[in-house]
């Protein structure tokens, strides 16, 4: 993990491999951004010129690297932009100086350490700048660079395998201008530190192939990682499940040689007046079971687990941090594999809660394993049930690839977690549950079927989920299909492949409940 540390040193005076300034995009052309003053005193004030000159802009996400002038006590001045120019009297959005430092840190990859003099005129700003930076160091290189020959091994003077391997994350982010006495800037980095090392993890478990990810290795690694945090774990193998009658979970998972799991971390706290429960789909490998999935959509199916991966390290983020608040994980883990014993098209199962459900199609199962769990979460009575699946290729279809949909029982609560969301800067929107289209989950021969109308597959996904929610109880189903994997281009603080999506919302709700200031 990417060290993090704050300075109370100028930008003109801090050693280091590389300094990141700020540079906004003006009317007439670039504008260098608070922060950077000394910085562009070095340019005899012509830093904004300079860049104009090299065909910088200040768009956002866009990065100049400069030659440093003498003055300064680093090889390397990093110019990242941050978009438009703030009108009069406001500051920089906290999602642009997030995707501004995470943009950074992924240019200095094979940097050891660089100082970031961005605008931090508050808590606010040093928490966005912390988290990009850290969010933007990422990569994920486990498999990479073959074996080391004995005697030379090791990283050169740039961060890169002298055997050839990918270039390393930035090692260390130095943040300039903000106050390491102060209370409130020293919590948000060690807040920024938490949240971003979970969300990393969850990127390293979605990440990791579906070979050495079962779902008993994922259990193994969810309940070591609990015991060391003082979370409460208990994990249900095969014949607990079996014996328990979680058919829904059961029935997914017989067809692969990996048997499924039920985890359940319990993080409390003696002083906690509320009780959150997080559910997630932790399919670790999804076929799409007898019903197979087309060439082509198979390649990225480990990240089915990754509503899973979000809910584990939020509830281990909310240990770390200490939060007044017991939250619950429960992680649905099993593998979708076509075999002799897997469940078909046309077998009826019945689920942990008494119902029985009639499968349409074996690659509708992330509802059938989310099923089980919903009522296992809700025999405990918590003050609100969040659910969290890469459940839909509809809802990638309504809202694209970096947006998750929100759905729930309680208008309220919906709209809540939509405000959450944006204000950590996970981009979602509100999904409504239409009554209509219970009708078309109606079996002949079953309480349910796992599939109904084709159009609006996302809101019937979301209609089935309900019903195994207990009654009375709030619940909210988020589905995050279409940001949990990012298969383009890195951008902002988003890598390549596996996001962590949701775990920052899940953590800053669990805060939000804690304080008690949840709308």
């Amino acid at each position: 993990m990417t060290a993090l540390t704050l300075s109370t040193a100028g930008a003109a005076t801090l050693r280091a491999d590389a300094l990141v300034v700020g540079v906004a995009k003006g009317p007439k052309g670039p504008v260098v951004a608070a922060g950077a003053e000394a910085v562009d005193k070095a340019y005899d004030g012509k830093l904004a010129a300079v860049l104009d000159a090299l065909g910088a802009s200040g768009a956002e996400g866009e990065t100049t690297k400069l030659p440093a002038p003498d003055g300064l006590k680093v090889p390397v001045v990093l110019a990242v932009g941050l978009g438009p120019v703030p009108e009069k009297d406001e500051s920089f959005d906290e999602e642009a100086l997030r995707r501004a430092a995470g943009a950074a840190a992924r240019a200095l990859h094979g940097t050891k350490k660089a100082a970031f003099a961005l605008p931090l005129e508050d808590a606010s700003a040093v928490t966005a700048v912390a988290e990009g930076a850290l969010l933007g160091a990422y990569a994920f290189t486990a498999y990479q660079g073959g074996e080391k020959k004995a005697g030379k091994g090791g990283k050169d003077a740039k961060g890169t395998d002298k055997n050839g391997g990918p270039k390393q994350p930035l090692a260390e982010v130095v943040l300039l201008g903000a106050k390491p006495r102060d209370k409130e800037h020293k919590a948000a980095v060690e807040r920024a530190s938490v949240v971003a090392t979970e969300v990393n993890i969850a990127r390293d478990l979605i990440n990791t192939p579906p070979n050495d990810l079962t779902p008993e290795a994922f259990a193994a690694v969810a309940s070591a990682t609990a015991k060391e945090h003082g979370i409460k774990v208990q994990v249900l193998d095969e014949k607990a499940l079996t014996k328990g009658g979680f058919g829904g979970i059961m029935g997914v998972g017989k067809g692969s040689e990996n048997p499924p799991r039920l985890v359940k971390i319990a993080y409390t706290h003696p002083d906690a007046e509320k009780h959150l429960a997080f559910v997630g789909k932790g399919i670790t490998y999804d076929s799409g079971g007898i019903s197979l999935k087309p060439a082509g959509h198979n390649e990225t199916m480990k990240c089915d687990m990754s509503g899973a991966a979000a809910v584990f390290t939020s509830v281990v983020a909310v240990a770390k941090l200490g939060l007044r608040v017991n939250v619950t994980g429960w992680l649905a883990l099993a593998e979708n594999m076509p075999s002799g014993s897997a469940t078909r098209p046309g077998d009826v199962l019945r689920m942990y809660s008494g119902k029985t459900v009639e499968v349409l199609n074996t690659d509708a199962e992330g509802r059938l394993v989310l099923g089980d769990a919903l009522t296992k979460a809700s025999e405990e009575n918590p003050d609100a049930i969040v659910d969290v699946a890469t459940l839909t290729g509809a809802m990638v279809l309504a809202l694209g690839n970096r947006t998750f949909g929100i759905m729930a029982n309680d208008d309220a609560f919906r709209t809540s977690i939509h405000e959450i969301a944006e204000e950590v800067g996970e981009a979602s929107w509100p999904m409504p549950l239409p009554a209509d289209l219970r009708k078309g989950m109606d079996s002949p021969t079953a309480d349910i079927a796992n599939m109904g109308e084709r159009m609006g597959g996302g809101l019937v996904a979301g209609l089935f989920l309900q019903e195994f929610v207990g009654e009375g109880i709030t619940w909210a189903h988020l589905d995050i299909a279409g940001p949990a994997f990012h298969e383009g281009a890195p951008y902002g603080y988003t890598p390549k492949g596996g996001t962590g999506s949701a775990v920052r919302t899940l953590v800053r709700l669990a805060e939000r409940t804690a304080t008690g200031d949840l709308g």
